[in-house]
């Protein structure tokens, strides 16, 4: 919580990256998530930057994704979370993703093309077997002669020709069989009807199992139809009909025995199908399993690997074309982090690169730097080792070998993790003599070179060899990093402002939100947050001053904390649990504070608690008065007079005497203790707000500011409403039971103050209060002018005293490709002046003063109506003691008029209704309303006085959402 008090110092600062390792450099970047890049080319194209095609392809892959996601759904599969987060992936294995997802994708088009065909024919086959089962019924052979004949019956299952009528048939009659969609038939009937005049006999049965429609996938029962007709042209005409109304025509064969040939070839194929088809689903449901797996890791792979490629076309390349300039605004404390992320980067962009391959003449190159630089020409030890390993690097280069498959070649991790560069090539190329051989071979998993010869070299001689070795591989790599220069970061000056960084943490980000909603604070301003952690509850519990809703409030956010890393909760969908959710510590204390108001009004569910004795003894008052029996039936109110000995023993040891909540001046009493409370309250906030404002001067080197504004503000605000506390305080000490009907009305002597009056009728509180009153009016009244003048004029004799004559030259650009002006840091000038140009020194002497006058105005009448808005304190404070007594009056009383077993069954209603309205009412929207009254008196009442409000975020670029958190 250090930067909590006041935001982080941030610098503009210039990253130089080589080309070859810039995207491994900002991925590291990204995964700490410790900048905010600048756009270096606002006026160039999206589509005109360099690195635009590989922005394509990452939009090419995810549109990959989306298909696949998309084939999940459909499957009824929910695509989980990724487990980690990876890295964004290199060169090579970028195309490695880009080539798996398009196989995937290609072999689910197919696989689903063929499982719709195969569907589809399996549906059709069924179709076509149930139309033929049906139409058997209807076309069935006649029975054998001397059989008795059947009797006819009025059944859609009965053949619609007579058979014993068939041998009287002269003419053919032909038959049209499919299926129709329910919805169409009787139009389809009517429609047969009339274009054919009735020279058709049909008939219509519904399908025996339901099938699913190809067009909409619903299960819809079809119609079968069979068209029995006379004639081609109406058979024409009914074919014609039937693809009008999309009908499914199957072949109908004239014979029973082809029929029943047709029906067992059916049975044959759909067998088949059915076996193919269930193929087919386990393979699309091992295509899916493997989707599911790897389609996760790849799309954070892909969004990380697209907002690298963005935020390389936001920047530029410098003059040699060699490598790329980003421009950055880094807190200050993290640029050594910053500086080893990029190298960190450097080197994995160097070790880690996809693809390379080596011609012929550095190979030679290399042996020839490695001979020399050893020191020990032509000696064996040294001589093979390098042809061994340019033969190695041939090998590499010719066949396009990854890095990762040379770790497994080596037997060592090549990685930037096992220590600097010697240490990590001395574990990468081992001269080891081979006891007792005298040749020089390859030993997977030991190192790459081990050798020997039959005398053992010299020690020098190893330790030359071992520095040519490593120099070696210094080139190796320098030359497939493709330069040998490591990346490094720049602070530059600027004369612009930087962005606001404020960490926070899971307890302050509540009560920062509520600051930041008002305006994000200027850099280095006082930030009021921490501050507000305990005035914004505390301000909050007096309106909302209740121990029973204080706890049930207290007790909803300590669940909500307790169990805070719950996924149910983390990851709810409405929105409103989510913003309860986010303020839990902010809901936690604001229940805190309400149970301790709540003691202090002593209110619990609006009854009072009897903690300690009360300080007011009614048998005292009875023994010292004239309480007859008669004065007791007259009179249903008794007074206790506090000025009889014994009546009243002493304050009340912690908040309120709860003999108050049986007064009947119970209201009177409490309006006056909570009106004073919030002016007091208010007057003391206001005064707090104005002392921080101290912070920003002495911190933005502003000390004049201390004598022109601060001091007359304090003066101002102290001598008229700190007077007022004064007052209120006074009358309490002063005045004690005995003489508090002739106690003075603080009113009165206020109105008097400011018309230099004095009031016969209204005694003085003290002597010479008129005098002192007159000198602070006038104090304040002069303190005026200065706050109006003060500053103006001090900023005018001071740019008069330093003005000099400005010069302009010729501004010269460091980024090639980049006007003047474009840049903070994009001119010589700039570089050498330390960013404070003379034309920024200017000021308008009337822009100042209206500037000035504005606050001024503000300032004096925000004093008289800021205090005036802080007896919302004590307005709604009252409204929520009166509605919670009118809800325990008119609900919860009724429950306890019988003590018999029907008044404890009528309690169990009463009670829930009494809960429930609790909760919706006192709880919630008398909740909110005392939220939104003490955000108000924060954002305008206690942040004017102090807080601009007027910057702006910094955005640092994160893989991670909850980077600063």
């Amino acid at each position: 919580m250090g930067s909590l008090f006041r935001s982080e110092e941030v610098c503009l600062a210039q990253l130089f990256l080589q080309s070859a390792s810039a995207y491994s450099c900002i991925s590291e970047l990204g995964e700490r998530g410790l900048l905010e890049f600048r756009d270096l080319n606002p006026k160039v194209s999206p589509f005109q930057r360099r690195f635009v095609g590989e922005v394509r392809r990452c939009e090419e892959m995810e549109k990959t994704f989306t298909f696949l996601q998309q084939e999940l759904r459909a499957a009824g599969r929910v695509l989980g979370p990724c487990p980690e987060s990876p890295r964004a992936p290199a060169a090579r294995e970028a195309l490695r993703v880009q080539e798996q997802s398009e196989q995937l994708a290609q072999e689910l088009r197919e696989v689903s093309r063929n499982r719709a065909s195969l569907r589809g024919r399996l549906q059709d086959l069924r179709q076509y077997l149930h139309v033929l089962r049906e139409g058997q019924r209807f076309t069935s052979l006649p029975a054998p002669l001397g059989s008795p004949p059947r009797p006819r019956a009025l059944s859609e299952r009965e053949p619609i020709l007579d058979p014993s009528l068939h041998q009287h048939l002269e003419r053919k009659i032909s038959f049209v069989a499919g299926v129709i969609h329910p919805w169409r038939v009787t139009a389809f009937e009517r429609l047969l009807w009339r274009a054919c005049r009735g020279y058709l006999v049909a008939s219509f049965v519904e399908m025996p199992e339901p099938m699913e429609d190809p067009a909409t996938g619903e299960s819809i029962t079809w119609v079968i139809f069979l068209i029995s007709y006379w004639g081609e042209q109406i058979g024409q005409k009914i074919r014609k009909i039937s693809a009008c109304f999309h009908c499914q025509v199957y072949a109908y064969p004239e014979s029973e025995a082809s029929r029943t040939e047709a029906i067992t070839r059916l049975h044959s194929q759909i067998q088949e199908l059915s076996v193919t088809l269930e193929e087919t689903e386990k393979y699309l449901a091992e295509v899916l399993d493997k989707v599911a797996q790897v389609l996760p890791t790849w799309r954070v792979q892909v969004q990380k690997m697209k907002a690298i490629y963005l935020v390389l076309n936001q920047c530029s390349f410098d003059v040699t074309k060699k490598c790329l300039i980003a421009e950055v605004w880094c807190p200050v404390r993290d640029l050594t982090q910053v500086q080893d992320a990029l190298r960190q980067g450097s080197v994995s962009g160097s070790v880690h690169q996809g693809l390379f391959r080596v011609p012929m003449s550095l190979c030679l190159g290399f042996l020839v730097s490695y001979v020399f630089m050893s020191r020990v020409c032509w000696c064996p030890h040294v001589l093979v080792p390098g042809v061994v390993l340019c033969l190695h690097v041939v090998f590499v280069g010719l066949l396009s070998v990854p890095m990762s498959s040379c770790q497994r070649f080596l037997g060592v991790p090549v990685s930037p993790h096992h220590g600097g560069p010697c240490a990590r090539l001395e574990r990468i190329v081992g001269l080891v003599p081979r006891t007792g051989s005298g040749c020089w071979g390859l030993v997977p998993g030991r190192g790459l070179l081990r050798g020997g010869c039959r005398g053992q070299a010299p020690r020098a001689r190893q330790e030359s060899a071992r520095r040519a070795r490593i120099r070696f591989w210094v080139l190796f790599l320098q030359y497939q990093s493709g330069s040998s220069v490591e990346c490094f970061v720049q602070r530059v000056p600027t004369s612009e402002s930087p962005p606001t960084l404020i960490r926070t943490n899971k307890f302050t980000a509540g009560f920062q939100s509520i600051v930041d909603a008002y305006g994000v604070a200027s850099y280095q301003e006082v930030n009021p947050a921490p501050y507000a952690i305990i005035t914004f509850p505390f301000i909050f519990a007096i309106m909302f001053g209740d121990v029973g809703h204080g706890l049930l409030m207290f007790l909803f956010a300590l669940w909500m904390v307790l169990y805070e890393d719950s996924p149910r909760l983390r990851q709810g969908t409405n929105e409103i649990w989510l913003t309860f959710f986010e303020g839990r510590y902010l809901i936690l204390l604001m229940g805190a504070f309400s149970i301790y108001t709540g003691f202090i009004y002593n209110e619990c569910f609006s009854k009072a608690t009897v903690i300690f004795p009360s300080a007011w003894s009614v048998a005292t008052m009875a023994n010292h008065s004239s309480w007859s029996s008669a004065y007791l039936a007259t009179h249903p109110s008794l007074t206790l007079d506090p000025n009889v000995t014994g009546v009243f023993r002493g304050p009340y040891p912690f908040g309120i005497d709860p003999i108050w909540s049986l007064a009947t001046n119970h209201l009177n009493f409490l309006n006056s203790f909570k009106m004073k409370m919030s002016v007091v309250l208010g007057i003391v906030h206001m005064g707090f707000g104005v002392v921080l404002g101290v912070f920003n001067h002495v911190h933005f080197q502003q000390r004049h500011r201390l004598v022109l504004e601060f001091l007359p503000e304090m003066i101002f605000l102290l001598a008229l409403f700190g007077y007022l506390v004064f007052l209120i305080f006074y009358k309490w000490i002063k005045f004690s039971a005995a003489d508090s009907r002739v106690a003075p009305s603080i009113l009165i002597h206020f109105i008097d103050m400011f018309l230099f009056t004095s009031n016969a009728e209204n005694l003085p509180l003290y002597p010479g209060q008129v005098p002192v009153q007159m000198v602070l009016v006038v104090l304040a009244l002069a303190s005026v002018p200065v706050l109006l003048l003060g500053t103006p004029l001090y900023q005018w004799c001071r740019q008069g005293a330093s003005r000099m004559p400005v010069t302009t030259g010729e501004q010269e650009p460091l980024l090639e490709g980049q006007e003047a002006g474009n840049s903070v840091n994009a001119t010589t000038e700039d570089v050498e002046s330390g960013g404070h140009s003379p034309a920024a020194k200017h000021l308008d002497f009337a822009e100042i003063f209206m500037h000035q006058a504005i606050h001024t105005i503000e300032y004096c009448l925000g004093c008289v109506s800021n205090t005036a808005s802080y007896l919302r304190l004590w307005a709604l404070s009252l409204a929520h003691a009166q509605l919670s007594e009118v809800l325990w009056t008119m609900v919860m009383r009724n429950g306890f008029v019988g003590l018999s077993y029907v008044g404890g069954v009528v309690l169990v209603p009463v009670f829930t209704a009494f809960a429930v309205l609790t909760v919706a009412i006192l709880l919630v929207m008398e909740g909110l309303s005392a939220f939104l009254h003490a955000l108000r008196l924060h954002w305008v009442e206690f942040q004017n006085k102090f807080y601009v409000g007027a910057g702006y975020k910094l955005c640092p670029f994160a893989f991670a959402p909850d980077t600063w958190e």
